[in-house]
């Protein structure tokens, strides 16, 4: 076992991530003896709005033409220099921008962002720290959806304070721009409440799923860090810990030198437009996010010392687990649809509607899961297959694939059956009665070893399992849409999950569920076009 960050550390009493974690999850008796009412007049509004600061509107930027499924198969060679701003503002509209608008038909209505959204409660932000660019000057933005435009919080390179705060972060310090990304808790907690935190991860991984296929696709070579200390990733960006919390860092490019010294910290105090008439605080919420906290660079070093290389976390029960396997049979590369990852995440959406009569095909459930499992580049993962998550499948049409539950395996990109029938009722039951997972060809289920993960990495590897599960998902949406169909994210009676999957699954907590079929057009009031 590797070495641990310092046993007198919040985040090495992992008591807290567990609890956390019982607390939140869903049972038919929780949601029976649930009586929270949403509060319409009290709805938060999605964006964070800074009142004196003036936009610098982001430029206008050419359509990137490289294929989704190239995009979460590699990235692009590196790219020589830094971002300019047009390759940044691509990058920041294909992970957080806004890609529809709807109107209620009472009126009001609905801007949709590149990613998916627990009930399109956008909560999460994007900031970028960066060092003198060819056209945007050394400073820490907020980067705003609403009017595509950045804000500077702080004029300045402070690259270096983020490269302490990970204590060297080898990524980090070679970056000419890093993205960090936030949640604010209310924007999302006033429909779930203390469940909100997991959403913090799912959404923020669907995000960085997006932010990372469109940074590789520029030849940035995004890299996901979360060993950071974070109080003062928080002051840098000046969110506020009683409703604000860090998710992760992201670097992007490769610069020539080290970032110089950085300026000392100021406090920021900086108005906001209030987020809603009354906002309710979530101390289930703001206790968990400090129990997983790092204190110092010298933690967040240790903590990344710690990393998953071999596998063993992600798929535990894979050595004594020895069944048949069905080996994954994906696209050939001329089978492989074209279509860009720019278009294919503007197109993209939520299905809301399932076809029970029509079928995926075996190859395309294959190229979606060995494409969203390629591996992440990650500071708490080494090289594929290392992973802290494993996925467990429910088939219900899929040509070539027998009905059933499956488990995944990525280091043999293979199926091990479970056991077959038809589990339509079942997934549905799972998915807390929702008629999406019953009528779906699949749904796949991002589970973990939620104790073995705490014991290598404390409570933070609670985000990081997470977060891991959220990009897996991320990736199996873009995937899904840019093969022809359609893909939805769901919650789940969390214990009625484990024990289905069960003995396999035994001791592994549930963390993401996606379901993936075609969308039913009727339902939705569309019409199919023959071909």
């Amino acid at each position: 076992m590797r070495e641990h960050p310092p046993a007198s550390s919040p985040n090495r009493d992992t008591h807290a991530a567990l609890a956390y974690h019982e607390r939140t999850k869903h049972s038919e008796r929780s949601v029976r003896a649930s009586t929270h009412v949403l509060d319409w007049a009290n709805q938060p509004r999605p964006w964070k709005l800074y009142r004196e600061l003036a936009p610098l509107p982001l430029p206008r930027f050419a359509p990137g033409d490289v294929p989704a499924l190239d995009a979460l198969a590699a990235p692009a060679p590196p790219r020589s220099g830094p971002p300019d701003l047009a390759a940044l503002a691509r990058v920041l509209h294909l992970a957080a921008g806004v890609t529809k608008r709807k109107r209620h038909p009472g009126g009001g209505e609905l801007w949709l962002r590149a990613y998916p959204n627990t009930g399109a409660l956008h909560h999460v932000d994007l900031y970028l720290v960066t060092g003198e660019l060819p056209d945007l000057a050394a400073g820490v933005y907020h980067f705003g959806p609403h009017d595509f435009a950045l804000r500077r919080l702080r004029a300045g390179d402070h690259r270096a304070h983020l490269v302490e705060a990970s204590a060297g972060s080898a990524e980090l310090a070679r970056a000419p721009v890093v993205v960090a990304s936030a949640s604010t808790w209310w924007r999302n907690a006033w429909k779930y409440q203390a469940r909100a935190w997991r959403h913090v991860f799912w959404d923020g991984g669907t995000l960085h799923a997006n932010l990372l296929a469109a940074a590789g696709t520029e030849g940035l070579e995004p890299w996901v860090v979360l060993g950071f200390a974070d109080r003062p990733v928080e002051e840098l960006l000046g969110l506020d810990p009683e409703r604000e919390g860090a998710i992760a860092l992201v670097p992007l490019g490769r610069a020539e030198e080290r970032p110089p010294a950085a300026p000392p910290l100021s406090p920021l105090r900086l108005a906001l437009e209030p987020l809603s008439p009354a906002e309710v605080a979530s101390p289930a919420i703001r206790e968990a996010q400090a129990a997983s906290a790092l204190a110092s660079g010298v933690e967040a070093a240790a903590w990344r010392a710690a990393r998953e290389v071999d596998g063993d976390v992600g798929e535990r029960g894979e050595e004594v687990n020895r069944g048949p396997r069905v080996a994954l049979r994906p696209l050939a590369e001329a089978e492989l649809p074209r279509e860009s990852l720019d278009a294919v995440i503007r197109r993209r959406g939520s299905t809301r509607a399932f076809d029970r009569t029509r079928s995926l095909r075996f190859e395309e459930l294959s190229t979606a899961l060995e494409r969203a499992t390629r591996g992440l580049a990650a500071d708490f993962l080494g090289p594929p297959p290392a992973s802290l998550v494993g996925l467990y499948l429910v088939v219900h049409a899929v040509e070539g694939l027998a009905p059933g539950a499956y488990a995944y395996h990525r280091a043999e990109r293979a199926l091990e059956p479970l056991r077959e029938g038809d589990f339509r009722r079942a997934a549905g039951r799972l998915a807390l009665g929702q008629a999406l997972a019953a009528d779906a060809a699949v749904n796949v289920y991002s589970l973990a070893d939620l104790p073995r993960v705490l014991v290598r990495f404390g409570n933070r590897g609670y985000r990081a399992a997470q977060l891991e599960g959220g990009i897996t998902g991320g990736r199996l949406y873009l995937a899904a849409y840019a093969l022809g169909f359609g893909a939805t994210g769901l919650t789940f009676f969390d214990d009625e999950v484990s024990e289905f999957f069960s003995p396999h699954a035994a001791g592994k907590s549930a963390l993401f569920l996606t379901a993936l079929g075609h969308a039913d057009l009727g339902a939705l009031g569309l019409r199919r076009t023959p071909g």
